[in-house]
């Protein structure tokens, strides 16, 4: 990416006053930050932008805070996305505000995978903790990428349920892409970024603050196709997500639990409003449907690649070798993810992503209790 462009876009990032909604204000107006930047200080101010912002924007030097952003994204698996990239994920750019600028720890081309949001209380009962990775655990095997907070409780219980699994997850926060929060989840971080990835729009440096995460809900929500909760209290921050997808017409779904449990208010009010009652792991597929299947044409060709070369014949028509050989491994009675891995060798990411496309195709079917068998 052009550094100068980069900047420019960072400058207007860091800009005080200048949020997602007045940054494409601008955008729609100028069209690119580098033209606003350029443009009159008469013009800065019929956008109402404070002293504080015009301040800024009349320093011939970029804010600090631009250096340490460029500085960050210098190292390997650091990343930063604009909203007028290619890269930047389709699902994210088509809501209301998004982030023009998305700073990403790990791979980005997984932001592009379908996805579903798993959140649920800080303080969950243990059979709300197990019920949280258990769920991931099963979607994960699937083929989904399980995306979460990164918080305590059920945040954390999704992203290691993937991660048994084999799966792939994201970690959508509240700070800075260089802060990992809460302390006690750094070596989680960790080993959720080695495949998947963890996300913020907030800039380097940026601290802890409470009123970040209602702001990271709508990127956690929006990046996924539905949002399941799992526990939650009647006034819970994991109830801001839902509605959040529930706005960007995102699938809302919710597990039930007993009248006695607190922890269970929370999914009882979503169910009464219209949130998709749950009961085990294959009902969220069933409802998804064909929203979970993703054809390698709209997937980047980088992350296709990495999962054996994409699901699509030669130009002779034949079937590449991956694929004969999971045709092969799968006989002819039903067999799981897990079986399939078992038996090819290949890894559980690249066996759901062929047998996704290989329905697709008409080659494969997918049962109850995430069974495949071949046509």
């Amino acid at each position: 990416m052009d550094t100068a462009v980069l900047s420019s876009w960072l400058h207007l990032w860091h800009t005080p006053g200048v949020g997602p909604a007045l940054f494409r204000r601008i955008l729609e107006q100028y069209g690119t930050p580098e033209a606003f930047l350029r443009a009159p200080r008469g013009a800065w101010r019929e956008l109402e932008l404070r002293d504080e912002a015009i301040a800024v924007l009349e320093q011939d030097a970029p804010p600090p805070g631009v250096t340490a952003d460029l500085d960050w994204a210098a190292s390997d698996r650091h990343h930063i996305l604009l909203l007028e990239d290619p890269g930047y994920p389709p699902r994210l750019r088509d809501i209301a505000s998004p982030p023009p600028v998305l700073y990403v720890v790990g791979d980005p081309q997984v932001l592009h995978w379908p996805m579903l949001a798993v959140v649920g209380s800080r303080h969950p009962t243990p059979g709300g903790r197990e019920t949280a990775k258990a769920f991931s655990a099963h979607l994960a095997r699937q083929g989904l990428v399980i995306a979460s907070g990164l918080a305590q409780g059920v945040d954390g219980a999704a992203h290691a349920g993937a991660l048994s699994a084999g799966g792939l997850t994201v970690a959508v926060t509240g700070t800075g892409p260089d802060r990992i929060y809460p302390g006690a989840h750094r070596s989680l971080a960790q080993r959720l970024v080695a495949e998947g990835a963890m996300v913020t729009e907030f800039p380097v440096g940026t601290q802890v603050k409470r009123e970040h995460f209602p702001r990271r809900n709508r990127i956690l929500s929006g990046l996924s196709i539905g949002t399941l909760v799992v526990e939650a209290a009647a006034r819970s921050g994991s109830l801001i997500t839902a509605r959040r997808a529930l706005e960007q017409g995102r699938e809302v779904f919710a597990i039930p639990g007993s009248i006695h449990n607190p922890m269970a208010r929370g999914c009882h009010r979503l169910i009464r409003e219209g949130a998709k009652l749950v009961e085990t792991a294959d009902d969220i597929l069933e409802e998804l449907g064909a929203q979970a299947l993703v054809p390698a044409a709209s997937l980047p060709s980088a992350r296709s690649a990495s999962v054996g070369k994409g699901p699509h014949d030669d130009a002779s028509g034949e079937t590449e070798p991956d694929h004969a050989r999971l045709l092969e491994a799968m006989g002819h009675d039903p067999v799981s993810v897990d079986q399939l891995v078992g038996r090819t060798g290949l890894t559980v990411a690249m066996v759901s992503s062929m047998l996704l496309l290989m329905e697709l195709r008409g080659q494969v079917a997918s049962l109850s209790g995430g069974r495949y068998v071949r046509l």
